[in-house]
């Protein structure tokens, strides 16, 4: 899926915390305690992010990795067919080791696995990144630290793989750079690193200059080893490097790495995704001519004979032909049979992705499909995603497109080195696989399936956990959203009708919970009739457009309803502040300033509050007209999250602030804003949640991200603030953090939404027991909870 929109959000979140707390508030006596909590995640069934690349272990078999640009590593495992995750230690502020931008699995000592990892080169990641090293499969991580950056979700980051092992003398590995910092060699398994200072292109291609994600040096792509040129213990001595350089882009050296030159007669104009080495000889190369995964027009697939020198063009579709407007990215070979591989399109978006194979080494190929009498499609393939049925995404498209289709953005396909029948590929929202390709050569079809169960990839924006209905309700980036029935099953569809890719901002009416809002940003190129507001009376089972929007809008930003449902507050990314009856017509708000962040008082239907910059809003005729709040001392800068609490009026909790600008932490206001008291024993906060009150106690249960005692964690407090416990531990982590909230029926349970990890949820070991009537709840009203309102 497009994830460049969920990055870019996150650089709102990265740049405002990048170390640690230097020291503790007055009042911090001692460490907070901890409680015992198992985190699990919320299943998706699909992963709902960018998969751009899978890497086999070509010495034991079902040793298998896949990688992520923004949710960090997994590791198969073949009992139950399931991804393990291995970056969940990652914490808030080495949050960039989540990206990973390669990893190679060790041919020789498959307990040893390596990555590079860093999430951006520009200034949105202040950090250098890191070569992180394991000896017992990922299980456990050592760490060196590059004196440069590593963009795991930078453009071309399904080009691979940057780090390799010499599948000869595994203490050797190399490792490609970008940003013009070339080729880097390790000789002793990882722990020190060396410019290879001969190695003579660094790479020039620059995606597009004018932008600052875009504008840097994309590097080195590949490194590809001539494993007969070597011994056991030996050092491989003939090595292959792709650059992104569409004038000189295959490099070889012939004496283990001291010298280098371009190999003589390679093809130019486009740049090399990915280089795979057969065992007859002969070296592939995927050709596209922009570095992916959102661009690419045009590409070839050239064979190089590494005996005689000779380059062939084996395209399928030649880039000459009006029929190639897409690219080549996936490339596998298959180690069983010499001369089998496959190639798939980077981004043939319309009518769908194309998988080619071929069986003598280039000369002739078989596609997936093709059309049979347009629009008609003959497919050599079925396609099963009962794992994950919202990967239909809610469309009925017109043929020739279709849906499910068999993926997008597919920059890595993979054959498994010990089984010609397994297949996987990976796609901008999940892991497709078969096995039974070899069906293909006898003109049957393959079985493709949903492959990646256990991998959860989402980039969480929003979440709401209503007293009534379905326990969590989620707005996310590229998928839109989803009313989770059951934690533990896939959803059927995310959220549709309004269609758009990412759901920004959510809200319910507490005292009508099933009576829910939600915004985005609609295409309004493909439908001008498109509304970026959605609303739903059967809470968030289906959804309805509003008849109207404030005026030219492009929608997003924050949306907030009343306590009954009746009135509808909507703070828009680009047109201000408007309110609205049903939402069939939108008038701007006064007092309030653009951007605001809007959330209602769970009580009042009157009330709403905003903030922005260090001030506080308030409404008290439904959103018509704001006055600024006397408070002072709120953050200027900085992550921000105002909340009101349910069965209350006026009560309010803000988390926030930054370590740059300071101030930093929670503050709690009982007077509707008016004025706020910081907590003392929280030195930093970013979010702010409520769940059902503990045993015996009248207050909800507050949940927060924060840094209390000097350490970062998810905590949990039962009265109010004054006491909190840690939930978490240094291996469930997360990264960075996006959202958190608590359940209002279950006292103890957590919700938390990440930045590519997808949404987990907790809960006390030993059981979510007891309860308590919250103040200002009658006897049938003692679960009521807000949704979290977002930054």
């Amino acid at each position: 899926m497009r994830k460049f929109m969920r990055k870019l959000r996150m650089m709102g979140l990265t740049v405002a915390v990048v170390t640690a707390s230097l020291g503790g508030l007055a009042g911090t006596t001692a460490a907070a305690p901890s409680e015992a909590y198992e985190w699990k995640n919320v299943v998706t069934g699909a992963g709902g992010g960018f998969v751009p690349g899978i890497i086999f272990n070509e010495s034991e078999k079902d040793l298998i990795y896949a990688r992520t640009d923004i949710g960090g590593a997994y590791r198969w495992n073949a009992a139950d067919e399931r991804w393990i995750p291995l970056t969940d230690f990652v914490g808030w502020d080495d949050w960039n080791k989540n990206g990973v931008d390669a990893l190679a699995t060790d041919p020789v000592d498959p307990d040893r696995v390596y990555m590079a990892v860093g999430t951006y080169t520009n200034s949105w990641d202040q950090n250098n990144g890191s070569i992180l090293r394991s000896t017992d499969r990922g299980d456990t991580w050592q760490t060196t630290t590059l004196p440069f950056k590593v963009g795991g979700n930078m453009p071309g980051r399904s080009m691979g793989e940057r780090l390799t092992v010499d599948p000869n003398d595994n203490s050797i590995l190399y490792f490609g750079a970008r940003s013009g910092h070339g080729l880097w060699k390790s000789i002793d398994y990882g722990v020190t690193w060396n410019e290879v200072t001969s190695f003579p292109n660094p790479g020039n291609y620059v995606q597009d200059p004018s932008n600052e994600y875009t504008s840097d040096i994309v590097g080195l792509a590949w490194i590809t080893f001539d494993k007969t040129t070597g011994s056991a213990g030996q050092a491989t001595q003939t090595i292959y490097v792709g650059v992104a350089d569409k004038a000189q882009s295959v490099y070889r050296s012939t004496n283990g790495g001291l010298t280098w030159s371009a190999v003589a007669g390679q093809p130019t104009g486009y740049i090399p995704h990915h280089g795979v080495f057969d065992s007859d000889g002969s070296l592939y190369i995927t050709y596209s001519d922009g570095v992916g995964p959102y661009d690419g027009e045009k590409g070839d697939v050239w064979k190089l004979n590494t005996t005689t020198g000779v380059w062939t063009n084996i395209s399928p579709v030649p880039s000459s032909s009006t029929d190639n407007y897409f690219g080549y990215g996936g490339l596998a070979v298959d180690a069983q049979n010499p001369g089998t591989l496959m190639v798939a399109t980077l981004n043939s978006w319309w009518p769908d992705a194309t998988l080619f194979r071929s069986t003598d080494g280039g000369a002739t190929w078989t596609r997936i499909w093709e059309f049979e009498g347009y629009p008609n499609r003959k497919l050599r393939y079925t396609q099963d995603i009962s794992a994950a049925p919202w990967l239909t995404f809610g469309t009925n498209p017109a043929p020739p497109e279709t849906t499910p289709k068999l993926g997008w953005m597919i920059g890595d396909l993979e054959i498994d080195p010990f089984d010609s029948d397994r297949m996987m590929y990976g796609t901008g929202a999940t892991i497709y696989g078969t096995k039974n390709l070899t069906d293909w050569d006898d003109d049957e079809k393959i079985n493709i399936s949903v492959m990646a169960k256990g991998v959860e990839e989402i980039a969480v924006l929003d979440l709401i956990s209503p007293p009534s209905g379905a326990h969590l309700i989620s707005g996310v980036g590229d998928v839109s959203g989803f009313r989770h029935n059951n934690l533990e099953q896939a959803p059927a569809t995310i959220f549709t009708s309004p269609n758009y890719s990412s759901t920004e901002s959510l809200d319910f009416a507490e005292l009508s919970p099933n009576t829910m809002v939600r915004v985005g940003k609609a295409d309004y190129a493909a439908d001008p009739n498109a509304k970026s507001i959605g609303l739903s009376s059967d809470g968030g089972t289906t959804w309805y457009k509003a008849n109207a929007e404030p005026a030219g809008t492009t929608g997003g930003g924050t949306v907030a309803i009343s306590a009954d449902g009746n009135r509808l507050v909507w703070s828009t990314s680009d047109k201000g502040v408007h309110y609205s009856t049903g939402g069939n017509s939108w008038t701007a708000s006064t007092g309030i300033p653009a951007q605001a962040k809007v959330v209602s008082d769970r009580v009042n239907p009157n009330k709403f509050y905003g903030f922005a910059a260090g001030k506080i809003y308030v409404s008290v005729n439904g959103g018509a007209t704001f006055t600024a709040s006397p408070a002072t001392g709120l953050p200027m800068e900085g992550n921000a999250d105002l909340d009101a609490v349910p069965g209350v009026e006026g009560e309010l909790w803000f988390a926030g602030g930054s370590e740059e600008e300071g101030p930093y932490g929670l503050w709690h206001s009982t007077d509707s804003g008016a004025t706020f008291t910081k907590l003392a024993n929280v030195e930093e906060a970013d979010s702010i949640g409520f769940g059902k009150a503990a045993p015996g106690q009248s207050v909800v249960a507050l949940y927060t991200v924060a840094q209390i005692d000097g350490t970062r964690g998810f905590f949990r407090s039962d009265d109010g603030g004054a006491n909190w416990v840690r939930i978490n531990d240094d291996q469930h982590q997360y990264a960075r953090v996006t959202t958190i909230t608590g359940d209002p029926r279950l006292y103890g349970r957590v919700y938390l939404g990440t930045n590519g990890r997808g949404i987990l949820y907790a809960d006390r070991v030993g059981g979510n027991n007891g309860g308590g009537r919250r103040r200002g709840y009658s006897s049938d009203q003692l679960c009521d909870y807000t949704g979290y309102s977002r930054i």
